[in-house]
């Protein structure tokens, strides 16, 4: 990924989104040739030299301090995703080595162990690039769709834009591919050098126009609760609520539990769900015993 176009593109499209009566300017003229703030006036709304904004907005955020940081976040109105975004491209821009992170593909026992223990709940862990890392037995059954494809690691983001199947799987299609590419967008700037996440986000925009226009849209945000509807294949739709933690003895996973209300048709569902996967786990096990007669 080009570092300098990153940065370039971040900050003119935060700055073109915003108008001068949004930040609190007089907007001298009638005919304005920017869309939103000009350069010189988010110099003067973030206290440094217009040199010093064009600088940063070429792609040049080396040596940038935390508080001329913090300063242009505030011009920007930048929310707590774009800032974290801002400081991960100013340190991919320092001058020290570079570091290569790669995220975890599997959990230790423990993490599985966890898993299992919650019963009544799909659970399940994801790192950075969307990849389904560990799942527990109502998870596993929750995301059938998802794994239907026998390409391993599973990849969420990947099943959304390239699966036709996800369209009907996904009640809030539209919105969860946005929410997607804009979670991708964030993890490309905590850790550029990723391989592995380079490589689909060049698959990704290959083969999908809408992820293109998402992905250029240089969006970021953070996933860490909220409501998901899915259109199950057996047991019908599901309105779950859900919650993302981060593992902190695991860094870089991501854990995911879906709830339900209690006495809702959805929690409902879930238990056909879970009776469903008990009779697939012990379909799985009658077929594993080798024939004796």
């Amino acid at each position: 990924m080009d570092h300098r176009a990153e940065v370039r593109e971040f900050l003119s499209s935060r700055r073109a989104r915003i108008t001068p009566e949004q930040a609190g300017l007089s907007a001298y003229g009638g005919n304005r040739r920017v869309k939103g703030l000009r350069r010189e006036e988010v110099a003067m709304l973030a206290g440094v030299s217009i040199d010093y904004y064009i600088r940063m907005e070429r792609g040049n955020l080396s040596g940038a301090s935390d508080s001329v940081l913090d300063a242009l976040a505030r011009a920007l109105r930048l929310d707590e995703a774009e800032r974290e975004h801002l400081f991960s491209l100013a340190r991919a821009a320092g001058s020290g080595p570079r570091r290569r992170r790669t995220p975890p593909t599997s959990v230790r026992p423990a993490i599985q162990q966890v898993l299992d223990a919650i019963t009544d709940a799909p659970a399940w862990v994801r790192n950075g690039r969307h990849d389904i890392v560990a799942m527990n037995r109502l998870a596993r059954a929750l995301y059938a769709p998802v794994l239907a494809n026998p390409r391993r690691p599973a990849n969420t983001t990947r099943f959304l834009y390239l699966d036709p199947a996800a369209r009907e799987f996904f009640v809030d299609w539209d919105r969860i591919a946005g929410d997607a590419a804009a979670m991708l967008r964030l993890e490309a700037g905590r850790n550029p050098h990723d391989r592995a996440l380079i490589e689909l986000v060049g698959e990704l925009s290959t083969q999908s126009e809408i992820f293109r226009q998402r992905w250029a849209s240089h969006d970021v945000q953070f996933h860490r609760s909220g409501q998901k509807r899915l259109r199950h294949p057996v047991v019908g739709q599901l309105d779950l609520d859900f919650e993302s933690m981060e593992l902190p003895s695991e860094p870089g996973l991501t854990l995911n539990v879906y709830t339900a209300a209690p006495n809702s048709p959805t929690a409902d569902g879930l238990r056909m769900l879970a009776s469903w996967a008990a009779t697939q786990d012990l379909a799985e096990a009658q077929q594993a015993v080798p024939d004796q007669t």
